[in-house]
């Protein structure tokens, strides 16, 4: 995917060197170590998405929650990250190749977690799991973004967090299908779910540990380091408007429950819903972070969130034709296809090497917190009116936050200070 052809060019560079470099010819538009991250999620997502696909009708069908109790547990799942990014981020910034060894921890302890769901059965025991699985993601994720920004030159930066997202998007793909079929095919099927799961995330943790470099050379020469460590102003704008935006995110469990509602869809075809979602994903993520480097981040990253409340006012039509679940999951996928590597190409623009999985931490943990909120917010408000006033109140506070985030968002000149 998106390799020019330079085997006659001079030699390749390594996987820590960037990217690209002046006069070399056509190289190489993303490194090496952003294509081996890829395929370490790709492999982790099928891990963790034939989970979640399976997640909301485990708890609400088989374990008998409430809305407000599968949104408590939902925020933990989508939330609980938040408590420890900032530390994984300030560990791994501190020198010596930490940033693969943060995220072979995170990754491992996410691994670990999958067969104690066999295990769980109450929302105490099954919060405690997924918490844990929480903080394997949030040690992970800022680390390994960090990895993918310092192995990319700033010209394709949303290219090299594009084509990742696709290659994540595709795990998350088939982590689905894998469940479904495994469902239909076996007479325990949550069970065989669940360890199928475990032996997939063990496989991703192999690779991360054999394939992906230790360390990445910054593609820039690093600005000047700020005073009292005070982050700059370009990153508490993003963090702010990803944090406003974060508060109106309906969770994608809410979303598919609410479609599977609406529509009458089978139980066992449920597992299939996030598979459109993925598949837009996966065929956007690519071209709309191309897009991002030749617009700008902003205009691309607001467009998704445009997208989001499209699904809110899809879902709240109450129609019943055949293409609304089509158009549901192809604006979902647009959605996170917009935003997610976007998102972490902008915030990457202006932070130094010795300070970017912290910086890129801050962003991650506003946004995973307002997450969290809006899962507990929203579960309440579905228990309390039910879901139909629950959405049409998350689509206004998005729409309200989307124009906030318009004012407050970062001007181009703005990112070249570092944080």
């Amino acid at each position: 995917m998106y390799v020019a052809d330079s085997r006659a060019a001079a030699p390749a560079p390594t996987s820590a060197e960037p990217a690209t470099r002046p006069g070399a010819g056509r190289r190489r538009a993303v490194g090496s170590t952003v294509f081996a991250l890829g395929t370490v999620s790709l492999i982790t997502d099928v891990s963790s998405e034939m989970v979640t696909a399976v997640l909301p009708l485990y708890l609400v069908a088989g374990l008998g929650l409430s809305p407000l109790g599968f949104g408590l547990l939902d925020g933990v799942h989508n939330g609980f990250s938040a408590l420890v990014r900032l530390a994984g981020g300030r560990f791994a910034d501190g020198g010596g190749g930490r940033h693969k060894t943060v995220a072979v921890l995170g990754y491992g302890l996410s691994a670990l977690c999958k067969p104690l769901l066999l295990l769980a059965s109450s929302v105490p025991s099954i919060g405690a799991v997924l918490a844990a699985d929480r903080t394997g993601k949030g040690l992970r994720t800022a680390p390994r973004d960090a990895l993918i920004s310092l192995s990319s030159t700033p010209e394709a930066r949303g290219r090299a967090f594009g084509v990742h997202r696709a290659m994540d998007t595709a795990g998350a793909l088939l982590g689905p299908l894998a469940a479904f079929l495994i469902l239909r095919r076996t007479v325990d099927g949550y069970d065989a779910v669940f360890t199928v799961s475990f032996c997939v995330a063990a496989l991703g943790v192999l690779v991360l540990v054999l394939f992906v470099p230790r360390g990445a050379r910054p593609t820039t020469t690093p600005p000047p380091a700020r005073r009292h460590g005070r982050p700059s102003p370009a990153l508490l704008r993003i963090t702010l408007c990803a944090t406003l935006l974060g508060l109106a995110t309906v969770s994608d469990a809410f979303v598919y429950l609410i479609l599977q509602r609406q529509l009458g869809v089978p139980e066992r075809w449920f597992a299939l819903l996030p598979l459109g979602t993925a598949a837009a994903f996966l065929l956007l993520a690519a071209p709309l972070g191309r897009l991002s480097d030749r617009v700008g981040a902003w205009p691309v990253f607001l467009g998704g969130h445009v997208a989001l409340l499209a699904v809110y006012g899809l879902l709240l039509t109450h129609a019943h034709t055949a293409w609304l679940p089509y158009a549901v999951l192809l604006l979902h996928g647009t959605f996170y296809a917009a935003t997610d590597g976007v998102l972490m190409a902008a915030a990457s623009a202006g932070l130094s090497e010795a300070r970017r999985s912290s910086g890129l931490a801050v962003v991650q943990t506003g946004q995973a917190a307002a997450r969290f909120g809006c899962s507990l917010g929203f579960g309440a408000a579905w228990t309390a009116w039910g879901d139909r006033t629950a959405l049409a109140v998350a689509a206004v506070l998005l729409a309200v936050c989307a124009l906030v985030a318009y004012g407050l968002r970062p001007h181009p000149r703005t990112t070249e200070v570092n944080a």
